[in-house]
């Protein structure tokens, strides 16, 4: 349900701090309360713990993979499909002010370890395998 349509989603800084932030409060709800031995009493687990006890991808990098997914699909497309064509229109200038990040600014962050090989889809799928297990595109929670 958090990934629903995340492949065409923009997240900023913030919003990745909030599905990090959510994702470790889920996972504290899971694992419960540890008991801590010197105090004789009950804690909650630190992100450190949690990180050594969970060995999948986060949230965030869940949706940039799904990024890269749908951006290697969009490449392979022929030129005259609406997704090619919507992905590479001109929409005039930005904006004053801080530059809001665009899909394709997000792709190019995402895939810059991987770039060069979407256009074969089985050389793709295996590099975005690798990359899930990996975990190439790994940022740590904060």
């Amino acid at each position: 349900m958090l990934t629903y349509a995340s492949e065409t989603s923009i997240l900023t800084k913030r919003d990745r701090k909030q599905m990090n932030i959510f994702e470790r409060k889920v996972y504290r709800k899971i694992l419960g309360p540890v008991r801590d031995n010197e105090r004789e009493n009950f804690r909650i687990l630190t992100n450190k713990e949690i990180n050594a006890v969970v060995k999948n991808l986060t949230i965030t990098e869940t949706i940039r993979l799904n990024r890269l997914h749908w951006f290697g699909h969009i490449q392979r497309m022929e030129e005259n499909r609406i997704p090619k064509r919507v992905l590479y229109m001109n929409l005039g200038t930005r904006l004053r002010g801080g530059p809001r990040n665009r899909w394709q600014d997000e792709v190019r962050e995402d895939g810059r370890r991987v770039a060069g090989k979407v256009h074969n889809r089985e050389e793709w799928k295996k590099l975005l395998r690798t990359a899930r297990n990996r975990r190439i595109l790994h940022t740590p929670m904060q």
